[in-house]
C-alpha cells in the first residue's frame, strides 16, 4: 500500500492559484451571505426562528467579527476597530437560546461592519505572503475564514428553514434523474488504506493528519436511505417499537411524541412537508434529511444492518482499489464541479437518490458528496497525532462520545467546506440540520 496524501498533488501550491482561491473563495461566501440576510426585512432578522439557532443578524456580526480577528489582527497585525464587541460574538461565551437578549449591532450596523472588515481583509490578500507562519502558509487563514463563512451560511440556511411564513428564497430544482435501477448496496474490500489528510491546504484540525487504518470488508448502501424507505419503517410501527432504538434514543423521541422526520405530517395515506416555507408531498425518491442520530440508528437496526463508521464511510469515498490510492472525492483529486455533487445552495433540496453518476466512487457508491449529511456510527474523536490549530475551541474541545459523525455534505454546503476528508459532528438528537444518512453491514452478515 502506498500511504501518500492526494492533495500534495492535487493542490499545486502556487501562491498566485492559492490567492486567487482564496478571492474567489471569499467572495462567494458572502455573496451567499448577502442572498440569506436580504431576502428577509429586518425583524425576521433580529427575531430568534428558535432557541436551537442565532438571530441571523447575529451571524452576520459574527462572520465578521472572526474575519476581523483572524485575518486583520492575527495575520496584518492591525489595531481592532470594535473591540468592545468581540465578547458579543463569542459562540462560547453566550449560548444561542441567549444571544436575542444581548445589545446586538443592528442589520445597518452589522451589514456595514461586516463590508468595512471585508475591504480590509482583501487588501491584505493581496498583498500578504503565503508563508513566514503556519497561519498564513498555503493562506491558510484565509480559507478558513472561507470555510467558516460558508459553514455560517448554512446555519443560516438552517434558520430559514425553521422560520414560520412565506417563502424567502427560491432556487431551481435538481435535474429530474432516472429511476435508479443499480445495486442497492457495494461491497468495499477489506484491508488498510489512507485516512486524513496531511497535505490538502485547507484542511481543518481534525482533518489531520494523513494516517493508516485498517477496515475489514463490508457492504455499503449504493445511495442514501430515501424518503420511500423511510416512510417504511414508520409504516411497520418504527417508532413504536422499543427494540430497535437505543435507551437513549428511545427515552428522546417518547419524550418529545416524534413519530416521523422534523417538517413531516401525516396527511391520511401520505406525509406532507415544510421545506423553506412551501408545503408539499414528501417525494419518495430524494435521500431522507432532517432525522436524528437515533431515527438512522433505529432504521438500520429494522432493516438488519447498521451505520457505517466513520472509517468505512471515507474508505467507501476515498480509497480507489485499482490504484490502491485514497483521493480527495470520489470522483478522484479534481474540486467538486456541478456533475460531480449537489451542493453550494444550487437548490434547497436533495437530488433523487442515484444522481450524479460522474460523481460516483471507483466501486459504485453515489452521492457520498453533497445533497444530505450521513451519519455515522462513530463518535468524534481526534486522529493518532492530532494537534489543536489555531485554537483548541474549534475541534478539541467537541471531541468525546457526546457527539457523532456526519459525513460528506449536503446540498447547503459549499465545495470549499466540503471534501473527501471533512468532518462535521452534532448531538445524536439534532434534526434541524440537513442530516441524513446510508446503511452498511459486515461481510458475512
Amino acid at each position: 500500500m502506498t500511504d501518500t496524501d492526494p492533495a500534495v498533488d492535487a493542490q499545486a501550491v502556487d501562491p498566485e492559484v492559492l490567492r486567487e482561491r482564496a478571492v474567489a473563495s471569499l467572495v462567494v461566501a458572502r455573496d451567499r451571505t448577502t442572498l440569506l440576510t436580504s431576502c428577509v426585512e429586518d425583524p425576521d432578522l433580529t427575531a430568534q426562528h428558535s432557541p436551537l439557532m442565532s438571530p441571523l443578524v447575529w451571524d452576520l456580526a459574527h462572520i465578521g467579527n472572526q474575519e476581523e480577528q483572524w485575518l486583520l489582527r492575527a495575520v496584518a497585525g492591525h489595531e481592532a476597530i470594535r473591540p468592545e464587541i468581540d465578547g458579543l460574538y463569542d459562540a462560547f461565551e453566550h449560548p444561542r437560546a441567549e444571544r436575542p437578549k444581548l445589545p446586538l449591532l443592528s442589520p445597518a450596523e452589522a451589514r456595514t461592519y461586516a463590508a468595512d472588515v471585508r475591504g480590509r481583509a482583501l487588501d491584505v490578500l493581496e498583498r500578504h505572503a503565503f508563508h513566514g507562519t503556519r497561519l498564513t502558509e498555503a493562506g491558510f487563514a484565509f480559507g478558513m475564514i472561507a470555510q467558516h463563512e460558508q459553514q455560517h451560511d448554512e446555519t443560516m440556511l438552517i434558520t430559514h428553514q425553521l422560520r414560520t411564513g412565506p417563502p424567502a428564497l427560491t432556487a431551481p430544482d435538481p435535474e429530474p434523474a432516472p429511476l435508479f435501477t443499480g445495486p442497492s448496496e457495494v461491497l468495499v474490500p477489506g484491508g488498510p488504506f489512507t485516512m486524513g489528510t496531511s497535505g490538502e491546504p485547507w484542511a481543518l484540525d481534525n482533518e489531520r493528519p494523513a494516517h493508516r487504518r485498517e477496515v475489514a470488508p463490508f457492504h455499503i448502501d449504493t445511495t442514501p436511505v430515501t424518503n420511500g424507505a423511510y416512510q417504511a419503517f414508520i409504516e411497520d410501527g418504527g417508532y413504536d417499537n422499543r427494540r430497535w432504538w437505543t435507551a437513549d434514543g428511545w427515552a428522546h423521541i417518547r419524550e418529545y411524541g416524534i413519530h416521523a422526520p422534523l417538517f413531516w405530517r401525516r396527511d391520511g395515506k401520505q406525509f406532507l412537508r415544510r421545506r423553506f416555507g412551501v408545503t408539499e408531498v414528501v417525494p419518495a425518491d430524494e435521500p431522507v434529511v432532517h432525522v436524528s442520530w437515533y431515527e438512522a440508528d433505529a432504521y438500520a437496526r429494522w432493516a438488519g444492518r447498521r451505520l457505517p463508521t466513520e472509517a468505512e464511510w471515507e474508505k467507501a469515498a476515498r480509497h480507489d482499489p485499482a490504484a490502491d490510492r485514497s483521493m480527495r472525492y470520489p470522483w478522484g483529486d479534481a474540486d467538486p464541479g456541478p456533475e460531480h455533487a449537489n451542493l453550494g445552495q444550487r437548490h434547497l433540496r436533495p437530488a433523487p437518490a442515484g444522481s450524479y453518476p460522474a460523481g460516483e466512487s471507483p466501486l459504485g457508491v453515489r452521492q457520498l458528496i453533497g445533497d444530505v449529511w450521513e451519519w455515522t456510527a462513530s463518535d468524534f474523536l481526534p486522529y493518532p497525532g492530532f494537534k489543536a490549530f489555531p485554537y483548541k475551541e474549534y475541534s478539541e474541545v467537541f471531541f468525546g462520545p457526546e457527539h457523532k459523525v456526519l459525513r460528506g455534505g449536503s446540498f447547503a454546503v459549499d465545495a470549499v467546506a466540503c471534501r473527501g476528508t471533512f468532518r462535521n459532528w452534532d448531538y445524536p438528537i439534532r434534526r434541524q440540520i440537513f442530516s441524513g444518512f446510508r446503511t452498511a453491514r459486515s461481510e458475512g452478515v
